[in-house]
């Protein structure tokens, strides 16, 4: 049953949060700490598909049946799920919203979409959740958006629709071709395809999953989203729901469509790499704090991406690594510029600086994840790059170069970004900024727990990541 209410806590108070608007607050901290509560409860109880599976009859008629399962993998992603809504609510509890009550209620929905989407074994079922976690999202960024939001979030909408249109018409043609038409997972990965059919099954599939990610070519609408957004919704994406594309390649591409895949492996770790170098020099010029930010995301998930395709386990491990360790990271940096764009109303690092005079806290917790978000050894993103470029290496030497490369290129735009934020003189806008208060340091110093803990301890993450049971791989 586990899986089953990690969907319906955030789903059922997001319903309730609709009607009783007035309390729609505190209904979603309540929520967000229960879903936090069952999923630490999951990583502590023995490991065993009574626990961890769940199967109802749903759709009978067209095969499909309502399966859910928490695996190592799932219990990663939904463990940076349940540890990120909880954040997010108390990071952002000085901010205030118009209908209030609607964007809490959202914002839980996404929740259990993104849940569901981590917890699926059906085919149908991933798609249900897969949609429901993009439809909450559509309607906070276009009502509680910045001035651009209607482009940005009509160019989000086209993508993620014609993305998800593709995938289903995949799903729907690989059940099919199963005994007894089933959209069971290891039902597909039981198919023998042939190389014709893997291959343009392989590409619909994949065209979802990197525009989910999202990484080079399909990446151009998450700069204007990421920027326009409200900047809770932001840190979701961000944080969370970029994962939603590798977590789609590791679990429903590459093993149902291997050969594919590896046909593939070049051509998309080329253009992986072409992304990461071509966000990192971007990132380099960027004035404004967000798109700096949302280009420096755009960078690691073309890493992650590249790696998987390598076909090297330990590079594998290294992703499900920094999938987790990369949400915690980003979430950091989006608190840090959502406590400075609300306090100044600004957004471009020119018209800024000095805010280490005037919040020194505030500086040397931003300096602390933004060293993480670069893999200082010793913080918890080195040891998953590390293991990343170890497998980037074994596959192709001069891939490592390049890829290399962005790790300078982060450096650059990391560093240029603390200097010119919070040291140097003080502008007019920053003259009167004050330290961060109570609920946004308490926020800020978990994540810096997390990244100082998790860089010197980070076996029990890929314990957990590889603690499998039966029915699920």
């Amino acid at each position: 049953m586990i899986p089953v209410l990690l969907i319906l806590i955030p789903l059922l108070a997001g319903i309730i949060g609709f009607m009783a608007k007035n309390q729609s607050k505190n209904i979603a901290w309540l929520a967000s700490i229960a879903s936090l509560a069952v999923m630490l409860y999951a990583i502590c109880i023995p490991t065993c598909a009574c626990n961890f599976n769940f199967q109802k009859e749903w759709l009978p008629g067209i095969g499909s049946s309502f399966h859910l399962g928490l695996d190592g993998l799932g219990k990663i992603l939904c463990l940076l799920t349940a540890f990120a809504f909880p954040i997010i609510f108390l990071a952002t509890s000085e901010r205030t919203y118009k209908n209030e009550g609607n964007f809490f209620a959202l914002m839980l929905l996404a929740q259990a979409g993104l849940m569901g989407v981590f917890l699926a074994l059906d085919g149908l079922v991933f798609y249900f959740f897969w949609e429901l976690a993009l439809i909450p999202v559509y309607f906070l960024c276009s009502s509680w958006g910045g001035e651009k939001r209607i482009a940005a979030t009509f160019k989000f909408f086209i993508y993620t629709f014609l993305g998800s249109l593709l995938m289903l018409v995949a799903l729907i043609y690989l059940s099919n071709k199963t005994p007894g038409a089933s959209f069971e997972l290891q039902d597909f990965y039981r198919l023998q395809l042939s190389g014709k059919e893997q291959y343009w099954l392989f590409g619909l599939m994949f065209a979802a999953f990197a525009i989910k990610m999202p990484i080079f070519p399909f990446h151009t609408w998450q700069p204007d989203v990421y920027d326009q957004a409200p900047t809770a919704t932001t840190m979701v994406l961000s944080a969370i729901m970029v994962k939603m594309g590798l977590f789609g390649v590791i679990r429903w591409l590459i093993p149902v469509f291997p050969n594919a895949a590896t046909y593939a492996a070049n051509a998309i770790i080329v253009f992986a790499i072409i992304g990461i170098l071509y966000a990192s020099l971007i990132a380099i010029k960027q004035d404004n704090i967000k798109k700096l930010v949302a280009y420096s995301s755009i960078a690691h998930i073309g890493l992650m991406c590249a790696v998987l395709f390598t076909g090297n386990s330990m590079g594998h491990e290294g992703v499900v690594m920094q999938m987790f360790n990369h949400g915690i990271n980003i979430l950091g940096l989006w608190i840090v510029v959502d406590i400075i764009e609300r306090k100044t109303g600004i957004k471009n690092m020119s018209a800024l600086g000095g805010l280490a005079k005037t919040a020194p806290s505030l500086a040397i917790l931003f300096v602390i994840i933004a060293l993480a978000n670069i893999a200082l050894p010793l913080t918890n993103a080195f040891v998953g790059e590390f293991l990343m470029f170890n497998a980037l290496y074994q596959y192709n030497l001069w891939a490592a170069v390049f890829a290399g490369i962005a790790i300078i290129l982060a450096a650059v735009y990391t560093l240029g970004m603390i200097q010119k934020v919070f040291y140097g003189k003080s502008k007019e806008a920053t003259a009167g900024f004050t330290d961060i208060t109570i609920n946004e340091k308490v926020a800020l110093v978990i994540i810096v727990l997390f990244i100082l803990v998790m860089g010197v301890f980070s076996g029990p993450l890929l314990q957990i990541a590889n603690n499998n049971f039966a029915g699920i791989n």
